[in-house]
């Protein structure tokens, strides 16, 4: 006897997960710790923003509250949020939909 396949059991459609297409933001949130200098300073050595790029995020954060300073796949924004966080900065990552 020969097998045959049930065409039930074949596959007509391939379902792909779009949501890990979707980039994640890293946020950084203004508090009242931090100088501004060191921010500038951080978002130097950790993102390797130019002196004027940090500086303008460090004004994002600290007129707007929030600066979202980098955006992309989810593993590579975990690491610069702990990064951030490590040098004591208040991070978070949004989903960008």
């Amino acid at each position: 006897q020969e097998y045959e396949p049930s065409k039930q059991n074949t596959p007509t459609e391939t379902e792909v997960d779009t949501s890990l297409d979707v980039p994640d933001g890293v946020i950084v949130l203004n508090d009242p710790v931090n100088l501004m200098y060191y921010v500038v300073m951080v978002f130097r050595k950790v993102l390797g923003f130019d002196e004027n790029k940090a500086t303008k995020h460090m004004r994002e954060v600290h007129e707007n509250g929030r600066s979202v300073v980098w955006s992309g796949n989810r593993e590579r924004a975990e690491n610069y949020a702990y990064q951030l966080q490590h040098w004591r900065l208040q991070t978070l990552l949004e989903r960008d939909d």
